[in-house]
C-alpha cells in the first residue's frame, strides 16, 4: 500500500497545505477584525494607526489566498474529509459554503471600491490598480455592505469556532484533528 502525502488531502485529515491556507488565513483574518475592533475601542491612535494601515494589503492577500484556497479545494474534492450525510452534516456544509462565500465577497468588493476611486492601489508596494477616474457605481456596493458583511463573517468565523469546540468536548469526534491533528492518522 502507497504512502499517501502528507501534502495532500485525504479522507481522514487535511493535508499541509490545505492547513497552512486555513491557518495563514485564520490569523490574518485575526489581525484584521483586531486592527478594526482596536479603531472602533482605541480610535485616533499610533497602534491604531499601524493595525488600520495594513487593512487593505491584508485584505488584498486575504482576497489572493481565499482564491488559492478555492481552487486548492477543488483540486482535492474528491479525497476531503466528507460532511456527514445528516441534518448536522447539510448544516456544516452550509456553513461552509457560506464562509467562503463572504472570504470571497468582503475583499472582493474592497478591491472593487479601490479600483473605483481612481486613486490607484499597489499593497505591499507591489501596483496593482494605477490612479485614474473616480468611478461611482464601483464605490456604492462596498461603501454599503463590505463593514456589515465583513461583520457577518466574523460572526460565522465564531460560529465555526464554536462548532469545532462542541464537536471536540461536546460530541467528542475527530473533527478538530482533521485540520490540526497528526498528519499521519487515517
Amino acid at each position: 500500500m502507497a504512502m499517501t502525502s502528507r501534502w495532500l488531502d485525504t479522507p481522514h485529515r487535511y493535508g499541509l497545505i490545505t492547513r497552512a491556507l486555513h491557518w495563514t488565513m485564520a490569523g490574518l483574518f485575526v489581525w484584521q477584525f483586531a486592527g478594526m475592533a482596536v479603531r472602533i475601542i482605541v480610535g485616533r491612535h499610533p497602534v491604531t494607526a499601524f493595525m488600520v494601515g495594513s487593512h487593505k494589503p491584508i485584505g488584498t492577500l486575504l482576497m489572493l489566498l481565499i482564491l488559492l484556497r478555492g481552487a486548492w479545494g477543488l483540486s482535492q474534492w474528491r479525497h476531503r474529509p466528507a460532511h456527514p450525510r445528516n441534518a448536522i452534516g447539510r448544516c456544516a456544509a452550509l456553513g461552509h459554503a457560506s464562509l467562503y462565500a463572504l472570504m470571497l465577497y468582503v475583499p472582493g468588493v474592497a478591491l472593487l471600491r479601490e479600483y473605483g476611486s481612481g486613486r490607484g492601489f499597489a499593497p505591499f508596494g507591489i501596483p496593482l490598480f494605477p490612479a485614474g477616474q473616480e468611478i461611482g457605481w464601483m464605490l456604492a456596493p462596498a461603501n454599503l455592505s463590505h463593514g456589515v458583511l465583513a461583520w457577518t463573517l466574523l460572526a460565522l468565523i465564531v460560529g465555526h469556532v464554536l462548532m469545532v469546540a462542541a464537536h471536540r468536548w461536546w460530541w467528542r469526534d475527530t473533527t478538530l484533528a482533521r485540520m490540526a491533528g497528526p498528519l499521519d492518522q487515517r
